[in-house]
């Protein structure tokens, strides 16, 4: 059975990802993805494929956040004269 047709893979498949975001590229798909809140999403150093996982889709859709682990990115204060 192929990894594509899995529904307990690690990772969402080729299928699942352009259901989810509607395009078919991956930098598309990877930017709508980042759009809706799954900034774990990213894109395979080996053949430009999206690797999104599974885990990360469930918790963000179930309405997780980061976790408390995760850092943060604090916005850059601006000085007054």
């Amino acid at each position: 059975m192929k990894q594509d047709n899995l529904k307990t893979s690690a990772i969402l498949s080729r299928a699942e990802l352009k259901e989810l975001t509607g395009y078919k590229r991956a930098a598309d798909q990877l930017s709508e993805l980042l759009l809706q809140g799954f900034y774990r999403a990213r894109r395979s150093p080996v053949d430009g494929s999206l690797i999104l996982e599974r885990a990360h889709y469930d918790a963000i859709c179930s309405g997780g956040g980061k976790p408390a682990n995760e850092p943060t990115v604090r916005p850059p204060k601006v000085r007054t004269r």
